[in-house]
């Protein structure tokens, strides 16, 4: 009975959300691409390469973070078992395009299916794989007991249950529950999330607490850092600038940024700043706040070779790719969706490149990540708007605080990295 009660309701709601998923194609594009993945319905040639005698993995990530998650989970397993392929499913446009960059030619890349029998028995059938693993905290139902109920061992990986999330799971521990323990490993960011998925019902045997797999993700890109250099030496900026990089960065905290950078001029004259949106076709607005705020805008998409420009031009790195590249050069950072939106975005990547790394008081999508970046005092929060900018204000006119901070961060995200062999390594025992 609870089964057809979700499909019913999941069906309905789907239905409701059409329009939605509708105006996002529109706006972003790319979900049009391969849109019959969705009801587990495949080209003639996936079908075929699915077919081809492969011992394939299934392996689940919703967007571009859970992505850079799998690829670096199939690297290791690629390390540790030689003989195995990946189907690898995403939900959004975005994450389709990073996961094109993680996927060998003995891979294939989907869309997740709606999670309707229908749909997933189809994909199932498709698919045949020897195991499932969801990265992060996407629970699909239909997806965990059918392949289940086909002996298929499911893992979720670098499990996290947010603040926002762990009320919802626990009032509805009589269903998530048994969802959860159909599962055959749990492994765990913290023993915050691990408590937290006990609440919702699963049996504590089944979690094991590992760490958080995004330590080990993220990778300086020195190719990518010395093409970025010329670009910038091109477009004017100086060998001893300084830059304060906004990094993805969320309606809003672009137009904060800009207001510190005409204070921080003041005080630090060969300063420039770098804004790096977190959604690319929010690009357009942010030009205009840099134009209101009377800086010449240099947009990155749109000028492939530059030539000097004011001395005070502000960069608008609307591009795919190149935020590791841009943090490797960057000062001081402030990391996005953690000042006036909720979640945050990676921290640990300008924290490796050791970059002056500062957030806002929201950052509870990080929160494993982030109890260890400030025990080691990696890392500044800040509590509020005003002492976010008093924060920044300080870094950028004290050098020498500022490359202090990005040492400890640097070596606080070595001390953490080594998570993913270990759980590759029982994961692969388990199956």
């Amino acid at each position: 009975m609870k089964w057809f009660l979700y499909n019913f309701l999941f069906t309905i709601a789907y239905i409701c959300m059409m329009p939605k998923f509708l105006w996002r194609m529109a706006r972003r594009g790319g979900y049009v691409n391969r849109f019959a993945d969705r009801f587990g319905c495949y080209p003639p040639e996936i079908l075929a390469r699915f077919n081809d005698g492969r011992k394939r993995f299934w392996i689940h990530a919703v967007s571009v973070g859970e992505v850079a998650v799998a690829g670096q989970l199939m690297e290791e397993l690629r390390q540790q078992s030689p003989d195995i392929a990946f189907v690898l499913s995403v939900t959004s446009s975005t994450g389709w395009t990073q996961a094109q960059k993680q996927v060998r030619d003995t891979d294939i890349l989907i869309h997740n299916p709606l999670d309707m029998p229908r749909c997933v028995k189809r994909a199932l059938e498709a698919i045949r794989p020897e195991a499932y693993i969801i990265t992060e905290t996407e629970l699909w139902p239909n997806i965990i007991r059918l392949a289940t109920q086909r002996n298929i061992p499911v893992f979720l990986v670098n499990a996290r249950i947010s603040d926002r999330s762990a009320p919802g799971y626990r009032r509805l521990k009589c269903w998530f529950g048994p969802v959860l323990n159909m599962m055959t490993r749990i492994y765990a960011q913290s023993d915050l999330d691990a408590q937290r998925l006990c609440d919702a019902g699963c049996d504590a045997e089944r979690i094991e607490v590992t760490g958080s797999m995004k330590f080990d993700v993220a990778h300086r890109n020195e190719a990518k850092e010395a093409e970025l250099r010329d670009y910038l030496t091109s477009a004017g900026f100086s060998s001893n600038a300084r830059i304060l990089l906004g990094g993805s960065t969320w309606p809003g905290e672009d137009a904060f940024l800009l207001k510190v950078y005409a204070k921080a001029r003041a005080i630090a004259p060969n300063l420039r700043l770098i804004l790096a949106p977190r959604h690319f076709e929010k690009a357009d607005a942010v030009e205009a706040n840099i134009r209101a705020a009377g800086f010449t805008c240099l947009r990155r998409s749109r000028v492939a070779s530059p030539t000097p420009m004011p001395e005070d031009t502000v960069l608008l790195a609307d591009t795919t790719g190149e935020l590791m590249g841009l943090y490797g050069l960057a000062d001081v950072a402030f990391v996005g969706k953690s000042l006036y939106e909720h979640g945050a975005q990676n921290m640990i990547e300008p924290c490796l490149c050791g970059c002056a790394t500062v957030v806002g008081p929201n950052t509870e999508n990080f929160r494993p990540v982030m109890s260890d970046l400030l025990a080691h005092e990696a890392i500044l929060q800040a509590p509020d708007e005003a002492t976010l900018e008093k924060t920044l204000l300080g870094l950028l006119e004290d050098p020498t605080a500022a490359k202090a901070l990005g040492g400890r961060s640097s070596k606080a995200v070595a001390l953490r990295c080594g998570v993913t062999p270990r759980l590759v390594s029982d994961l692969l025992k388990r199956i």
